[in-house]
């Protein structure tokens, strides 16, 4: 089965469907007057997080990407008199890049309120198989120390400015949750970053920022084309990009500790937990085949 790659069309409709969110618990939407920073936001679920936050009145984005042409045609797109939307080309994999692209667009957009560390890359394929520079220090470079870099640079900003609400949406995976064949770098990447999200959310609350709350987002599969040729395991279904960027984001409105989508996520984790390792590997191979669902891995078109 391949998951197919996200269509011009898919695009168009989630930009007419792109909705205000209703209003947190505590009061009115963070996005509204923010400044918002998303990286990787040029394609997939970046630009429909940028999209989101344009539609719900932030007053500025900033979009970070590798592919500066896309993240700047979105930005011309998206600007108007109500929100300003800059395009930064920026490689995360390198910390000197992140620095001065926070320069730049501290002076452009501001330092951010809403800080979406969405960027990230996957290679699926045997441990062995893998390139030492070109897949594991990239992997973990780009998925794992890039939201530790960011989030590192902006959060003296966040922490000094208690005038309005802030938010932090770290996107990992349900990979990060489990073991699976040819997943080995990529899980461990997004591990990593449920980890250190976690753990920094607890150390905000600990320290009395209750201003900022951090979010952790861990989806199974979502058709991007990121993953094209996996194959969704039992009772979990290929999420689309909208669905799951609808999840995501609400969550991080919400300031809702850990998002994990579909279900079974949270259903897996649990068996894991509960069940001893030879008995959860059969429950994950015979019967959810989650040890398999990778085993027709593509990945996006000439990545």
């Amino acid at each position: 089965m391949k998951i197919p790659s996200l269509p011009a069309r898919a695009l168009t409709a989630a930009r007419s469907a792109a909705k205000p969110s209703s209003a947190t618990p505590s009061g009115p939407s963070p996005v509204q007057g923010a400044s918002v920073l998303v990286t990787g936001g040029a394609s997939g679920m970046g630009e429909l997080y940028v999209r989101r936050a344009a539609a719900e009145g932030a007053r500025s984005i900033a979009i970070w990407d590798v592919n500066l042409e896309a993240a700047t045609a979105l930005a011309a797109e998206l600007s108007s008199e109500r929100t300003t939307v800059r395009a930064f080309g920026v490689d995360v994999s390198s910390p000197e890049a992140i620095v001065s692209a926070a320069q730049e667009t501290r002076a452009a957009t501001g330092s951010p309120d809403i800080l979406v560390n969405n960027a990230g890359i996957v290679r699926g394929s045997l441990f062995w198989e893998h390139d030492p520079a070109r897949d594991i220090e990239a992997t973990m470079r780009i998925n794992t120390l890039a939201p530790m870099w960011i989030t590192r640079e902006f959060l003296p900003d966040m922490l000094a400015d208690t005038a309005r609400e802030k938010r932090i949406l770290n996107v990992a995976s349900a990979a990060g949750t489990l073991p699976n064949p040819r997943m080995s770098v990529y899980a461990a990447s997004k591990w990593a970053v449920i980890g250190w999200s976690e753990s920094l959310r607890l150390e905000l609350g600990r320290e009395g920022h209750s201003h900022i709350r951090v979010t952790t987002f861990c989806p199974s599969y979502v058709s991007t084309g990121m993953f094209d040729g996996a194959r969704g395991p039992l009772l979990t279904p290929i999420m689309t990009p909208e669905a799951a960027v609808d999840a995501a984001w609400e969550g991080m409105l919400r300031g809702t500790p850990l998002v994990t989508k579909p279900w079974t996520v949270k259903l897996s984790m649990s068996l894991r937990g509960t069940l001893p390792t030879a008995a959860w590997d059969v429950v994950a191979g015979r019967v959810f085949q989650v040890y398999s669902s990778m085993d027709q891995f593509q990945g996006r078109a000439g990545r």
